[in-house]
């Protein structure tokens, strides 16, 4: 028996790989992306129902991930950013709200500044823009981490995609090697953002607090949003959420308030 899918996905021709998405619900678009080393259900799987029952939610796989295949090149974020672009010319979008998660949220500020036509609004979530935003210790961590370090569920959730060990490693190390060489944005770059922007963090996240204020303050038209929880407990990324928690619904309602308000002029 087949069972029927309520959503459509597909392939996309872009920049040399197969970029897979899902488009799930109606309305306006908005566009999720997610974590290094993850997929659409490890980082959006909890949010993603409650986010489609009021948008026409266009989830992504970006290089090397999930469904999507590599090129002989390392990830970047302004590749990243060129993919998602080419995604939305080959869809025929002109225009949409983006939500980037972790890694995701620092493609949505490259987004940001190579194609910020292309954003109505914009949320960064557990994002960084520069390498002393971030808790001590964690680039000397990122340069010591082997892929067992990597958490079990996203490894696991490779593999039932793909069922390709080398893959994987070959997506660690990408992903790794990004991480390692991390130079940022300047400051200048960042207060240049001119799209409508809501930083969300945990108040246990990878970034600082301080870090979240003062993009807040970089940034002219956006608002900041600090959430309880560790690195991407708001959305209930990569691990079990407490079945008891309205953390994730509060965070949901949140971005829904957010996307609904009018842009100020």
């Amino acid at each position: 028996m087949t069972v029927k899918q309520d959503f459509n996905n597909g392939y996309a021709p872009v920049n040399g790989i197969k970029m897979y998405y899902e488009i799930h619900g109606e309305g306006n678009p908005l566009i999720l992306i997610h974590g290094g080393g993850s997929n659409i259900q490890t980082t959006f799987g909890k949010v993603l129902p409650l986010l489609s029952e009021h948008h026409k939610v266009i989830a992504v796989e970006l290089q090397a991930h999930g469904h999507t295949n590599d090129r002989d090149a390392p990830e970047s974020f302004k590749s990243d950013a060129s993919d998602i672009a080419a995604l939305l010319s080959y869809l025929k979008i002109k225009k949409a709200d983006f939500l980037g998660f972790s890694n995701g949220g620092q493609t949505c500020i490259q987004l940001s500044l190579d194609h910020p036509e292309l954003i109505n609004k914009m949320i960064i979530a557990s994002a960084f823009y520069k390498r002393d935003g971030v808790v001590k210790g964690f680039f000397d961590g990122m340069a010591k981490a082997t892929l067992q370090d990597m958490p079990s569920l996203f490894r696991e959730a490779y593999l039932t995609i793909t069922h390709d060990s080398a893959g994987l490693q070959n997506m660690f190390e990408k992903d790794k090697a990004r991480m390692v060489e991390f130079k940022g944005w300047s400051d200048e770059q960042i207060s240049s953002i001119k799209v409508p922007t809501l930083i969300m963090a945990g108040n246990k996240d990878v970034m600082t607090l301080e870090h979240a204020l003062e993009m807040n303050h970089r940034i002219p038209n956006s608002e900041l949003v600090i959430l309880p929880g560790t690195h991407g407990y708001f959305l209930g990324e990569g691990m079990p959420a407490n079945e008891n928690s309205k953390i994730q619904a509060a965070a949901v309602a949140i971005i829904e308030e957010y996307l609904n308000e009018e842009i100020k002029p």
